[in-house]
């Protein structure tokens, strides 16, 4: 088995056999992305003969000598504290790597590294990517669950990378080379690890939706509003409906918004990043206005431009209107979600946003392209409205005995009612939960028998039961 891995140090070879065994030990069943069930029954008397492994003649490795980059990347291995990340063995052990999350350090290449190294901080990220495009290093393997994303479920799916720079000052760090530097890396973990090259997979943290209403105010936005999406995911060769086309070729296709764009249709946010200056505000340390090309659109709630921006009941429970402030996220699309549309009026385009119908300035179509592909989902049936949540997690009954079960919270404040819909991913995820191992047990993965969907429902990601959806 070490052998079949390909791997040419020890280190790997081993990591690899010792997933492959416990999985065989513990039994898997699995619902394949084409909706194939796969299952393995258990063999827990199996047991591996170690002493082979010498025989191989492979060098002598550890996975802090070996990073796991593409070839063309400058890259090393300097392990996070041990207390800021969790050993796993993804994907053997049933948790897929189903995101690729793209963070900002709010500092530098060498600070953001101590940071992780550092035990006090709690957190880490699998790499660090250098400002200029001549470095990365990765410090937690892609096998362990590193604690990035503020969300635990999606940190069981994700794989976590920084860049080097500030959010609020984008354009002064996200560099030509960052950008190929780091398209470089997830295009080898896509490859890796079956991740689709689109952006209900490739995300941000500002698309990760915290595990509470509560932590919502605290949610953060990176990479921000000057992380140029679109010139990162043609880098990332992804398919070409992911790629925006621009106004003069709607135009002469005949096409204005109601040529292109239908009531119950889906569309993709695609403003062309150098012409969409929007204004924020930043306040840090003073509050000042600031005009920047940028991703996102703002979502109003008529279809004019001084009508009041759409309210996010999770930041604003009393139901005010958002703000221009750069960290406020709740009434904003970013370039590549996907959504459907609600109504048209005019250059305004109304979309299914948050539970509300909202509304983005979109003259001819300019800031939107058709998805035609997209996966629509809406209430069954007989479903007054959808649970919205951010986890997906087993029932509390399906945990064994001895293991606390992880909250599955709903968001009450967000709403899915009949009427609406919203985007999907292609695939539906099993409900599952993860141990790390003990000196009393082994690594344990918990499944259940609920499926949910991840839906772009606003600016983050958040999951329904498919038992509530059609």
């Amino acid at each position: 088995m070490a052998q079949y891995s390909q791997a040419a140090d020890t280190a790997a070879a081993e990591r690899f056999a010792d997933g492959v065994f416990e999985a065989i030990r513990s039994g898997r069943q699995k619902v394949r992305k084409d909706g194939q069930t796969v299952s393995l029954a258990q063999s827990p008397s199996v047991r591996p003969t170690r002493s082979q492994l010498a025989s191989l003649g492979l060098r002598a490795s550890t996975s802090a000598a070996t990073p796991e980059c593409p070839s063309e990347l400058t890259c090393r291995f300097a392990p996070a504290a041990a207390s800021n990340y969790q050993v796993s063995t993804r994907n053997s052990n049933g948790m897929d790597v189903n995101f690729i999350v793209i963070h900002d350090l709010e500092g530098s290449y060498d600070g953001g590294i101590s940071w992780f190294q550092d035990p006090a901080s709690g957190v880490s990220a699998h790499y660090v990517m250098k400002a200029d495009g001549s470095a990365a290093t990765q410090m937690v393997a892609t096998k362990d669950i590193a604690f990035h994303a503020g969300n635990y479920w999606t940190n069981l799916h994700g794989i976590g990378i920084e860049m080097e720079g500030y959010a609020a000052q984008g354009p002064t760090w996200f560099t030509p080379a960052q950008y190929k530097a780091t398209a470089a890396l997830v295009a080898y973990l896509a490859r890796r690890f079956d991740v689709p090259l689109d952006r209900k997979h490739i995300i941000g943290h500002d698309n990760v939706l915290p595990p509470r209403p509560a932590r919502a105010p605290d949610a953060h936005w990176d990479p921000g509003p000057y992380w140029d999406w679109e010139r990162f995911m043609a880098l990332l060769d992804a398919d070409q409906r992911e790629q925006p086309r621009n106004r003069q070729e709607r135009e002469a296709e005949g096409g204005g918004a109601r040529a292109d764009i239908g009531v119950g249709q889906a569309v993709a946010i695609a403003p062309e990043f150098g012409k969409n200056a929007q204004t924020v505000t930043v306040c840090a340390p003073t509050c000042r206005s600031q005009t920047q090309p940028s991703n996102f659109l703002y979502v109003r709630t008529e279809p004019r431009a001084d009508a009041p921006l759409v309210s996010d009941l999770a930041l604003r429970p009393d139901g005010s209107a958002g703000s221009r402030r750069i960290d406020d996220w709740g009434s904003t699309v970013v370039w590549g979600q996907e959504f459907v549309v609600a109504d048209i009026s005019g250059d305004w385009t109304a979309i299914w946003f948050g539970g509300q119908k909202g509304w983005i300035h979109n003259p001819a179509g300019v800031n939107t392209r058709p998805a035609p592909d997209s996966r629509i989902v809406r209430p069954a049936s007989g479903t007054t409205s959808v649970g919205v949540y951010t986890t997906a997690y087993p029932r509390a009954g399906e945990y064994p005995q001895g293991l606390p079960p992880s909250a599955q919270t709903r968001f009450t404040m967000y709403k899915f009612p009949q009427g609406q819909a919203y985007v999907a991913a292609r695939a539906s995820v099993g409900a599952d939960d993860f141990f790390p191992a003990t000196p009393s047990r082994p690594e344990v993965t918990v499944t259940g028998d609920q499926r949910y969907d991840v839906i772009q429902y606003n600016r983050r990601l958040a999951t329904v039961n498919t038992a509530e959806t059609d």
